[in-house]
């Protein structure tokens, strides 16, 4: 890695994507977030926006809250409806996780 760049709670470097398509988050990031070898990320990509990543447990609180008819009042510019098809949609990346696991 090199170029990299830390100030307080930002980091910026570059990373490779290896033969397989992998990367490796940086330590100081993994330190940022306590991110620990085994933890479930989730992946989010869109063509127009880029892509980001975050923990599983995050985006488990997002659906709940949505599932739980709170839709509105976190994504007001998104339908109900796509707001909850959202939800579902982590939920069965849980699902698929917890079968992995086991």
């Amino acid at each position: 890695m090199d170029n990299k760049e830390i100030n307080n709670e930002r980091y910026m470097s570059s990373v490779k994507v290896g033969p397989k398509g992998q990367i490796v988050i940086p330590k100081e990031v993994r330190d940022m977030f306590k991110i620990k070898s085994g933890d479930s990320l989730i992946l989010l990509a869109d063509s127009q926006k880029g892509i980001a990543i975050e923990r599983m447990s995050v985006f488990h609180n997002i659906a709940d809250a949505i599932l739980e008819g709170k839709a509105k009042e976190m994504y007001p510019e998104h339908t109900e409806s796509d707001s909850v098809n959202f939800a579902k949609s982590i939920k069965r990346l849980e699902t698929t996780e917890d079968e992995r696991k086991k």
